[in-house]
């Protein structure tokens, strides 16, 4: 047995920031925070379990316990919840022990580009940088950090896993075995649907929108006589995630920013300063600092838009133009998506809403109640919404339109008719089978100590 997996208990006092958190989507993020009431470092935390160096924390449990009610709300009448989460927890740490002791190697860019763009993720959730602060208990390099160091451990895993275990595959008479044994416990397959959605935010007033331009010329005048771009960053940019910072907007990849400033930004020279640029958020003023391969170092200088200065009629009127061009043959949803949309990832797609398994198909449970009754007066395949005010959680409602591509009722499982789905079942509790087994060898070989009851 390798020497390093013996060693003492870690000393560390247990670290008030929850990685955990990092793994999961910007929307999850917005509803942990109206679950939390106090600052995430207000509450003690404990050692759970401690796996070869790595520990486990009674927070980590906590936190993924929030996440699975959020997700599966049906998760709360399961009273070994905890022990499940712990169990897991305790292989994914056996896996990254493991792997660091083998000296698996990631790829460095590759952790960037994923922290950087998390990281664009979990502060959209926040109205300032430091109400986000304040949620974690830790300045904005720590938070930074942090995710680098939870997406690095969790391409460590993976490497470890492809390189030591592969994945079942599964037969068609082994498919057939798993159907005839378990079809009278297999689940309903839940009613899908497949959406495509036009987002527009609340169209800005004339007079505010010519505030903004009037605000953002005159900085760049300022520019054009010898101003420092950083200080005057500082002195006047609406931006508060980087006006402290000189504007400075850290490495970002392509799809991570809005895509007019995306396309100026790339488009400049390092060192060059752009024109006056339009965004939702407002008029910017672009500086290139630096581009390494597909990334580029960015600041800006912003002059916001007043949100509370909006035209709501002209936002339903340019929504039932583009409903009524579609509906004429004048244009198509995914090319009016691509237009106007303002979520950049769906127009990516046509306006096409992706699950988060990056499948069109998304289970009609899983929506929010006012998305689930819009989408369920579409009938028909082509239908197109009325113009409909949408407002998340904590964050600025905004109006769409939605059309229904496809609808799969929910039925049960056949093997004519869902065989694809029963074979990817047959598959996983094969995996399942093979990768346990894998683990409890592993732990043989990896010292587990279970510090307390959860």
């Amino acid at each position: 047995m390798d020497a390093r997996l013996t060693e003492p208990v870690p000393t560390r006092k247990p670290d008030p920031m929850k990685k955990v958190l990092f793994a999961v989507l910007a929307a999850l993020m917005i509803a942990v925070n109206g679950f939390a009431a106090e600052p995430a470092a207000t509450s003690l935390d404990r050692i759970v379990a401690v796996v070869g160096r790595e520990i486990i924390l009674d927070s980590d449990i906590n936190e993924q316990e929030l996440m699975l009610r959020l997700q599966f709300p049906d998760a709360k009448n399961d009273p070994q919840l905890r022990k499940k989460i712990l169990d897991n927890l305790i292989n994914q740490k056996i896996l990254l022990t493991k792997a660091k002791i083998d000296t698996v190697k990631v790829d460095e860019k590759s952790v960037d580009d994923q922290a950087a763009a998390r990281f664009t993720s979990l502060r959209a959730g926040f109205p300032t940088v430091s109400a986000m602060e304040a949620r974690f208990g830790q300045p904005v390099n720590r938070l930074k950090q942090r995710i680098r160091e939870d997406i690095k451990d969790q391409q460590m895993v993976d490497a470890f896993r492809r390189k030591n275990f592969r994945e079942a595959t599964v037969s068609y008479e082994e498919t057939l075995a798993f159907y005839n044994q378990e079809k009278e416990k297999l689940s309903e397959a839940p009613e899908t649907v497949s959406v495509s959605q036009i987002i527009k935010m609340p169209v800005i007033t004339d007079a505010e929108k010519q505030a903004a331009l009037d605000k953002i010329k005159t900085i760049q005048q300022k520019l054009a006589a010898g101003g420092d771009f950083a200080a005057l960053a500082r002195e006047y940019s609406d931006d508060p995630g980087s006006r402290e910072k000189g504007g400075e907007l850290g490495y970002t990849s392509k799809g991570e920013l809005v895509p007019s400033y995306e396309k100026t930004a790339y488009a400049l020279k390092p060192g060059q300063i752009s024109g006056i640029v339009e965004s939702r958020f407002g008029y910017h003023i672009i500086q290139l600092i630096d581009k390494d391969g597909d990334r580029i170092h960015s600041r800006h200088i912003l002059a916001m838009f007043d949100r509370s200065k909006t035209d709501i009629p002209a936002t339903l009127g340019l929504l039932k133009s583009i409903r009524a061009d579609i509906l004429s043959g004048k244009s198509t949803f995914a090319a009016m998506a691509e237009k106007y949309s303002d979520d950049p990832a769906s127009a990516a797609n046509g306006g096409v809403i992706m699950s988060a398994s990056d499948s069109p198909n998304i289970e009609i449970a899983t929506l929010r109640a006012d998305l689930q009754k819009i989408i369920g007066s579409l009938k028909n395949k082509g239908e197109i919404s009325q113009p409909e005010k949408i407002t998340p959680d904590k964050s600025t409602p905004f109006y769409a339109l939605f059309m229904l591509n496809s609808r799969e009722p929910a039925h049960r499982l056949t093997l004519e008719r869902d065989f694809t789905r029963i074979e990817e079942l047959a598959r996983n509790r094969k995996s399942q089978e093979l990768f346990n087994a894998w683990i409890e060898n592993l732990k043989k070989q990896v010292l587990v100590q279970v510090m307390s009851d959860i």
